[in-house]
């Protein structure tokens, strides 16, 4: 499940962004489709709680316009909606990683072939109790602190300036293309794994509300759940060599904030786009409106460059 407060935080931008396509005459189905409100059909989306916020926002905005597009938005994370689209379940696969080796095998051997949209950037936020008095760490002392070999228990143990004070680990499942980020691309752990001892849970509000309210805890999430709480939570700044640097929107967008942030994406089954006009009309409206997509969902819109590299993927979707 999703945080409230973050559903609630989409819900008026969904109200707004429809009235402002509604007199501007766009509700209506993306152009690439057959016709806005005449389109009818079902559209079955699963993947990347990262990224259903945007793609619950792109299906209530499109109904707007097209009450007819019946679409279902499931969040049982990156690696199991890949499951179920390689194994022809589902239309689109939301992801906060690039497809893996194994998944793009399993897509081949069921004759599913797709389409790669990057349609947001994300930054990867450390965060921690308020009152713990770290501020910034080193990828070295990220890896100190999540890598499989990993065991320090008290913080004095990552770096003997910090505190004498005992860690609370909280972060996403194993299924969790952040939990894949995390081992894969930040601490770049060959066993494609962090240390274990820690609460896990898929729910990011879960995870808030983990470090929130526990002494010397830490964890890991998106920017938004950040954002979203950053009333009870401190982020931490991170060294990767150039001094340390920030979470946000503009780090992210200028590469300054690595190695923590991250693209987004959603993969479209090619031939039901081909074939099935509401998935067309979908991921077409997904597509026209992402900036404003991606502002409900609170993440990094695209730059100008990567928003012609996601227009020219999808107008090529059905060759």
């Amino acid at each position: 499940m999703k945080s409230t407060s973050l559903r609630r935080a989409i819900v008026p931008g969904i109200a707004a962004l429809a009235l402002t396509l509604s007199a501007c005459g766009g509700g209506d189905a993306g152009s690439g489709s057959e016709g806005g409100s005449d389109v009818s059909g079902s559209v079955a989306v699963d993947g990347s709680s990262t990224v259903y916020p945007m793609s619950v926002a792109a299906s209530e905005l499109l109904s707007e316009g097209s009450p007819d597009v019946d679409v279902t938005v499931g969040e049982s994370g990156t690696g199991g909606g890949f499951e179920a689209f390689c194994a022809g379940k589902t239309d689109i696969s939301d992801a906060s990683r690039p497809i893996e080796d194994d998944e793009i095998a399993a897509c081949e051997a069921e004759g599913i072939e797709y389409t790669e949209l990057q349609v947001a950037t994300d930054a990867l936020t450390m965060v921690v109790h308020p009152d713990l008095d770290v501020d910034c760490l080193t990828v070295d002392q990220i890896i100190a602190l999540w890598g499989p070999d990993a065991t320090a228990t008290n913080w004095s143990e990552i770096d003997p300036s910090f505190p004498d004070e005992d860690i609370s680990l909280f972060g996403p499942g194993t299924d969790s293309g952040t939990y894949d980020y995390m081992a894969n691309d930040v601490i770049g752990a060959e066993s494609e794994t962090t240390r274990t001892d820690y609460e896990a849970s898929e729910d990011d509000n879960v995870l808030v509300q983990g470090v929130a309210g526990t002494e010397g805890a830490t964890g890991y999430f998106g920017y938004t759940y950040y954002e979203e709480n950053a009333d009870s939570l401190k982020a931490l700044s991170i060294d990767s060599g150039a001094g340390c640097i920030a979470p946000s929107a503009e780090t992210a967008q200028a590469g300054e904030y690595t190695p923590l942030a991250r693209p987004l994406f959603i993969y479209v089954n090619k031939a039901n786009y081909a074939d099935n006009a509401a998935v067309a009309a979908y991921v077409d409206f997904y597509i026209e409106n992402l900036a404003d997509i991606a502002e409900i969902g609170q993440f990094i819109p695209l730059s100008d460059d990567l928003y012609s590299e996601t227009q020219t993927a999808l107008e090529g979707i059905s060759s």
